[in-house]
């Protein structure tokens, strides 16, 4: 079983920037395609970004694909989500999974890690 660690949240004022990390375990990592995903109290959790599994192919959510990148390193088994222009908006719980398809966001499999909290300030 794939055991995740996100991390690289925090507090920033809107306009800023953040980079988050997802580290996986297992020698499988690079045969997944991965995901990025976040969700605020109440909410349903939501795609944001994800990548085919040796980093050629991206999908993003239409609202964030100018913002947020998406990207891995298959040698250090993580994946990242690089936030720039943040906003209030985007203050959220960020998690990662992996995917059985990166086109398809209900393909996550797993259980999710505990994810990494993104406030922004106005």
């Amino acid at each position: 079983q794939v055991q995740l660690v996100e991390s690289g949240g925090g507090l920033v004022q809107a306009g800023g920037s953040l980079r988050l990390s997802c580290a996986a375990s297992g020698r499988a990592f690079s045969w997944y395609d991965w995901g990025w995903f976040r969700q605020a109290p109440g909410k349903e959790r939501e795609f944001v970004a994800s990548i085919s599994g040796s980093g050629g192919r991206t999908k993003y959510v239409d609202s964030l694909k100018e913002r947020f990148t998406i990207s891995r390193d298959n040698a250090k088994n993580t994946v990242y989500l690089q936030m720039n222009s943040l906003k209030p908006e985007d203050t959220d719980v960020y998690y990662c999974a992996p995917l059985s398809h990166y086109q398809d966001a209900r393909s996550f499999f797993g259980s999710w890690g505990q994810g990494t909290q993104v406030t922004v300030s106005s």
